[in-house]
């Protein structure tokens, strides 16, 4: 068959291809480019927002407080005064740097005051303390009001018995030092977080997103962090015990009781 005037040959050592075939493939491309631009703007606006947590790294402040160690370390802070309903305390949670929780380095300073450094780490109404390495100082010993007793053993607020439905997570990252920290991308750091010590949390979310968050301890208020690794970052269902200790709810339940939700 002999080519005609109106056949185009391409040559790939020729600067340009032949016209119609350049005109071509530019449009191609173009309508390729829009699709992958349009397939962007799609996937960007359909990604959940980042929750605002936050992380203040290496930003260390100076706190004062009591030291309770049982059953996860907190920071008991007297507050200014006591207005109304307020409580006398606020609870901040204490874990150490990277994936460990406070325990060894508060060791010894079970109900004493002690003024110490770190950076804060808060979300909603959660608040965490992660301490700077060695800045743990004794200063005094707790007020009577608060001698004795591990901070769940203090009488509380009984609130009830109740049955909810949330994923675990570890609490420090979920607090804002990742975003987002929690479902299954996020399973692996949770179980390493938690076999290392971080208090693990039940977040409840109500139909708006509004979340509740559960600190949870066994049903004789002991720590369960071994225990509820296999469901972290699960859907999971929790019958239990409801008790709010100034600032913090918790949940006793015993884990061999727990549900993982299909």
């Amino acid at each position: 068959m002999s080519a005609t005037k109106s056949d185009e040959f391409y040559i790939g050592y020729l600067p340009n291809a032949p016209e119609r075939l350049g005109k071509f493939l530019r449009r191609v491309i173009i309508t390729l480019l829009a699709i992958a631009a349009a397939v962007a703007v799609l996937l960007a606006t359909g990604q959940g927002s980042f929750y605002p947590g936050a992380f203040e790294f290496g930003n260390y402040r100076e706190f004062e407080g009591i030291i309770k160690e049982k059953p996860y370390p907190t920071l008991w802070v007297e507050r200014p005064g006591k207005a109304g309903a307020l409580p006398e305390y606020s609870q901040y949670y204490l874990v150490a740097f990277g994936k460990f929780g406070a325990g060894e380095a508060l060791q010894g300073m079970e109900g004493k005051r002690v003024k110490l450094q770190g950076a804060l780490v808060y979300r909603d109404n959660q608040t965490m303390i992660e301490i700077k390495a060695g800045s743990a100082k004794i200063t005094g010993d707790e007020p009577a009001s608060l001698a004795g007793m591990a901070w769940n053993e203090q009488p509380g607020e009984r609130l009830g018995t109740f049955r909810l439905a949330g994923e675990i997570v570890d609490s420090k990252c979920y607090l804002g030092v990742m975003n987002p920290g929690n479902l299954k991308p996020h399973k692996a750091c949770a179980i390493r977080c938690i076999s290392g010590g971080i208090p693990p949390v039940l977040v409840v979310k109500n139909r708006e997103g509004l979340a509740t968050y559960f600190l949870l301890v066994s049903g004789e208020g002991r720590t369960v962090n071994r225990e509820v690794l296999p469901l972290v970052a699960e859907p999971v269902e929790i019958s239990g015990e409801v008790i709010r200790y100034e600032n913090l709810l918790v949940l006793k339940a015993d884990p061999a009781n727990y549900l993982r939700l299909d």
